[in-house]
């Protein structure tokens, strides 16, 4: 389904129970709701699911690349208003989890619960942002097949390649088939959000965190330093995974987030 929002159209979908437990699943960049299937699919009957497209991502629109995560929690939350959803938990890996900090960080009434997987309430250092800059120029200059390869490399474990070729063949698929105005854009936007770290001790709802224990974008440390900060939350590190659990090895993933659903619904 296509809905206009703040001026863009959004490409979301909806699975399970209409009357359940609304839960909106944010995808990692330059990933797009595709990456979910896994807990999609496979979804208790107590869980109204939604998961969509970020903006210049899958098939939302791309627009003018001019993009921000304050755009990207706007989008958000006027998808829960065009839904009609007081209150939901967020799940958001790496990207969906910077958009879940800062949307808790504008809009604690409109956040039920939180699952953080792969992700960091760091904004980017100075490092960070010229590296991201250096990714610009090589995509407009070798173009997103090329970008591709390297980043496959980067969010997966090597055992992967092996034993998961499918779920790194799917990933693949859908960095190809985003517009390189997209992904420059998402860069951008990475590199000026704001840093959420001071605000995560006033988090007053349920966080689940969970990371690959391979990952090395957003390594457990990251996680390790939110699940001291945000009072009783979960933490969980996903064996033989790195920085796409949810794909890598979906039944520990699915066990820690749908017990954490269950318990929470």
């Amino acid at each position: 389904m296509r809905v206009q929002i703040n001026g863009t159209t959004i490409h979301y979908e909806e699975h399970g129970a209409q009357d359940g437990m609304p839960v909106v699943f944010i995808h990692g960049f330059p990933f797009g709701m595709q990456m979910w299937t896994p807990q999609l699919g496979v979804l208790p009957t107590s869980i109204r699911a939604i998961a969509f497209d970020v903006r210049g991502h899958g098939r939302s629109d791309v627009g003018d690349g001019l993009y921000s995560i304050e755009f990207f929690v706007d989008d958000l939350i006027g998808l829960l208003d065009h839904l009609n959803i007081g209150k939901a938990v967020i799940v958001g890996l790496s990207m969906g989890g910077y958009i879940a900090l800062r949307a808790i960080e504008r809009h604690p009434d409109r956040i039920r619960g939180l699952v953080l997987s792969n992700t960091r309430s760091e904004g980017d250092p100075n490092e960070g942002r010229v590296k991201r800059a250096a990714t610009i120029k090589a995509i407009k200059r070798d173009g997103v097949n090329v970008f591709a390869d390297g980043f496959l490399k980067a969010v997966f474990a090597p055992a992967s390649f092996e034993s998961n070729p499918s779920a790194v063949q799917m990933i693949r698929s859908i960095i190809e088939q985003n517009s390189p105005i997209g992904i420059c854009g998402t860069l951008l936007a990475l590199a000026a959000r704001t840093d959420t770290t001071a605000s995560l001790a006033t988090i007053g709802v349920p966080t689940l965190i969970l990371v690959g224990e391979h990952d090395t974008l957003t390594p457990p440390a990251a996680s390790a330093s939110m699940h001291e900060k945000i009072i009783g939350s979960e933490y969980h590190i996903v064996p033989n995974a790195a920085h796409m659990g949810n794909l890598e090895n979906p039944q520990f993933f699915n066990e820690k987030l749908f017990s954490f659903l269950k318990r929470i619904s």
